[in-house]
């Protein structure tokens, strides 16, 4: 009797269905190419993280090479003896007749071999080469992606922060409001976003931080749009008219109830931000506009690269390229499999 009961329980037990995030994730994972590019993403954070702390690239000013080494597959760059000056064989001219100074200059060069330092040898050919200065072009590349990569993140993390803020506000409240609110976004979509970004940056100034403020401050427009949008199509909803009709306060009905449902709107254009704000970045530093002089990024490299290019120089402009391309092409193909596995109706939920 007893067994009957148990295997009639165990049939009438509800199955507990999947939550949101991991129904997500679930279907991220069953993206291949998805997981790869994640892989990819989260590796090159890695190397930023690496290169923030100091384990990597920490010499990337230090001169190792001689200027403007070859990468080593394609050898040590033939020596042009044409230029050369011959020095002259045998022993030293006896001046001491005509240079009232001669006789001290044996004393001088004692002297001055007591405060010689030693140059450490530089090679003759480096990984992915050198610039003219003779510095890695593989460490300044990685030390290229710590800045270029934070400063797309930190942007990404403030454009959304003010969109999705202003967006939830104009869209749950509306009247007024929202009509200042849209007003506020009429200004800022009235100039073009490139003319926008450079009028910030003569103010701002150079630096990392404040391109973050820069490329913040005139990116959220885009994300204000939709989140309003998704806030007045959840404000009305049934579900937050019962909130309201328990008691819930306007806060809460706006961050608690319909924030987590409209997330990946957010969650999207966050990572959609990201690679905009790198090449806008690399655009801006690459004008001498972005990070400060004493600094690296891609946008520096690039700017580099082409006075060296025109020398025939073109690993630095390889190196750069090849760091930006893989990040880049593997963040947008994680940002298509997040979206994909985020979006409510690809879900089936509306």
């Amino acid at each position: 009797m007893s067994a009957v009961l148990s295997n009639q329980t165990a049939v009438a037990a509800p199955k507990r269905s999947q939550g949101v995030w991991a129904a997500s994730w679930r279907r991220l994972k069953s993206d291949k190419v998805g997981v790869f590019s994640m892989v990819v993403v989260a590796l090159s954070l890695l190397l930023v993280l690496a290169a923030g702390l100091g384990l990597v690239a920490r010499d990337w000013q230090k001169e190792t090479g001689v200027p403007n080494a070859p990468p080593t597959f394609m050898g040590p760059a033939p020596a042009e003896a044409a230029g050369a000056i011959a020095q002259p064989k045998g022993p030293n001219v006896d001046l001491s007749d005509i240079d009232p100074l001669a006789p001290k200059y044996a004393e001088w060069t004692e002297r001055a071999k007591q405060y010689k330092t030693d140059e450490a040898p530089r090679a003759q050919t480096l990984a992915f080469g050198a610039d003219r200065l003779g510095r890695d072009v593989l460490a300044k590349a990685i030390k290229g992606a710590e800045i270029s990569i934070m400063v797309g993140v930190l942007a990404a993390l403030v454009a959304t922060l003010i969109g999705t803020v202003l967006g939830a506000l104009s869209g749950f409240y509306g009247g007024k409001v929202g009509d200042f609110l849209e007003w506020v976004y009429n200004v800022f979509t009235a100039m073009p976003n490139i003319l926008l970004i450079f009028a910030f940056a003569v103010v701002f100034g150079r630096g990392v931080l404040p391109v973050v403020m820069i490329l913040g401050l005139a990116g959220w427009t885009g994300i204000y749009r939709l989140v309003r949008a998704e806030f007045m199509k959840h404000s009305v909803r049934e579900y937050v008219r019962s909130a309201e009709a328990i008691g819930a306060s306007k806060a809460s009905r706006m961050f608690k109830h319909i924030l987590p449902n409209v997330s990946h709107v957010a969650l999207v254009q966050l990572s959609l931000h990201v690679v905009g704000f790198i090449k806008s970045e690399v655009i801006l530093s690459y004008l001498g506009l972005g990070v400060s002089v004493d600094q690296v990024s891609w946008g520096t490299m690039l700017a580099e690269a082409q006075s060296e290019l025109i020398l025939g120089y073109w690993w630095q402009l390889a190196a750069v390229t090849g760091f930006m391309a893989v990040f880049v092409t593997a963040f947008a193909l994680f940002t298509d499999a997040l979206r994909d596995a985020l979006d409510p109706k690809l879900r089936g939920l509306e």
